[in-house]
């Protein structure tokens, strides 16, 4: 076969890439493609931390790409469109993607075998390599999808993986075949000041070193805030810089409980997406509706400014947030945390919350973003959808001595041990310049169980 192309979307990634293996195993030419869809832009899904990520990830792609003889191509407009014209300016016969979980994703992909069915041409649309299961590998009896994490992990954990797949040797691309520009992290505004440089590379190395030792602590560590005991690999598996399967893989191989309670959030990931793949809506609208009427008005747009701010006078909380703000990532207890504050403690819709996150977050996606937001708020899979995460109780537990607050709030640096987190029992000259309570976190609590018991 003459040429191929292999279009890239959300697996930035040479090693264990099946589309880009295909196409070089059947064609002498093949174009690595990665389009810069104004949709995408246009939907928001691609907020200044994940575009300088992006970049990052694609220079890096570029580059690898370069030491086996070839390129990466880059060009912007509609993909089906982009990728048509290739197809008559190469002759290619086949044009391989990898499937994706989406909504658009799919919209995408029918559009774009429709118009190569036109011009003579084929779309291989290989199984989704965004997780290490593609959603629908295990479904429960009669029904599309799990509800409930549980069962799912239990037929997850017991399914072979399949076997990672080594990165091509070389890449020979069409030398009449124009790209424009790479883009380059510097030309994006607005990123935050601590955002972790993206690409495979660095990603590889980050999992090598969590093989090597962090992941024998994850089981002890995960939940300690100060610690920062997590693999903060999600980036890199939401951009495809990594492979989900060759994740899982690497960890079982040290194996050990910190080896399996990471492999359980891979899992956790993997369940999401399989929620959003037979469920579209969800991204917008509730999985499990509770009958809410969350509260809107002047003092509720107030209370959710200060959420975002990180100023809602419960340290932990605000922490959390203003690491967001600052490195574009978040603990994922302070995750939680920050949820069921905004959700039920304020009473406020988890949409705001999720929006913000997605806003901000560099492994922001819709599956695990949205679905982990609708777990919190008690309208996704928990299945105890009541639950309310005490701020106190939680930081007590899981910043006993208070560095990670003090580490992010640092009107509070001067306070010692545990008072740090209620600042508000030091009384006056203790600390400056750190907000009171927005609520009283019993009187939250309350409000929230009267509005579902009355819903």
């Amino acid at each position: 076969m003459k040429a191929s192309i292999v279009l890239y979307t959300s697996d930035l990634r040479l090693h264990d890439h099946p589309p880009l293996r295909a196409a070089a195993r059947e064609a002498e030419k093949v174009v690595p493609l990665f389009v810069r869809d104004p949709g995408i832009e246009k939907a928001g899904f691609l907020a200044p931390n994940r575009a300088a990520f992006l970049a990052d990830c694609l220079g890096d792609l570029d580059a690898g790409l370069r030491e086996r003889g070839g390129r990466l191509v880059v060009r912007e407009g509609d993909p089906v469109r982009v990728v048509r014209e290739l197809v008559g300016s190469t002759g290619a016969e086949r044009v391989h993607v990898a499937a994706g979980l989406s909504a658009y994703a799919r919209s995408r992909a029918d559009r774009l075998r429709a118009a190569l069915e036109e011009a003579g041409a084929q779309l291989v649309e290989h199984e989704a390599v965004i997780t290490a299961l593609p959603p629908g590998e295990v479904v429960p009896g009669g029904k599309d999808h799990f509800a409930v994490f549980t069962p799912y992990h239990r037929q997850w954990a017991t399914q072979r993986l399949r076997d990672p797949l080594g990165a091509p040797r070389q890449v020979s691309v069409p030398s009449h075949v124009r790209s424009d520009e790479v883009p380059r992290r510097a030309d994006v505004p607005g990123v935050s000041p601590a955002l972790a440089e993206g690409g495979e590379r660095e990603g590889r190395a980050r999992l090598a070193a969590w093989c090597r030792g962090g992941v024998g602590r994850y089981e002890d560590l995960h939940d300690d805030l100060a610690a920062d005991g997590t693999s903060r690999l999600s980036p890199y598996l939401h951009f495809g810089a990594l492979s989900a399967a060759e994740c899982v893989r690497r960890a079982r191989t040290t194996g050990g409980a910190g080896a399996d309670a990471f492999v359980r959030q891979l899992c956790w990931r993997d369940f999401h997406h399989q929620v959003l793949a037979a469920r579209p809506a969800v991204a917008h609208e509730d999985y499990r509706p509770r009958g809410d009427r969350w509260r809107t008005g002047r003092a509720a747009e107030r209370e959710a400014a200060a959420w975002r701010e990180g100023r809602t006078g419960y340290p932990v909380v605000d922490a959390a947030m203003r690491q967001l703000a600052h490195e574009g990532w978040m603990h994922n207890r302070g995750r939680l945390l920050a949820a069921s504050f905004l959700t039920k403690t304020l009473y406020l819709d988890w949409r705001l919350g999720a929006a913000h996150f997605l806003d901000l977050l560099v492994d922001g996606d819709l599956a695990n973003n949205q679905m982990n937001w609708q777990w919190v708020a008690g309208t996704g899979t928990d299945t105890r959808p009541g639950r309310v995460l005490n701020p106190l109780t939680q930081a007590r537990k899981y910043d006993p001595r208070g560095d990670y607050v003090r580490r992010w709030v640092p009107e509070l640096r001067g306070v010692e041990g545990r008072a740090v987190h209620e600042p508000w029992k030091l009384g006056p000259g203790a600390y400056e310049g750190y907000p009171a309570p927005l609520v009283d976190l019993a009187e939250g609590r309350d409000r929230f169980r009267a509005a579902r018991e009355r819903g």
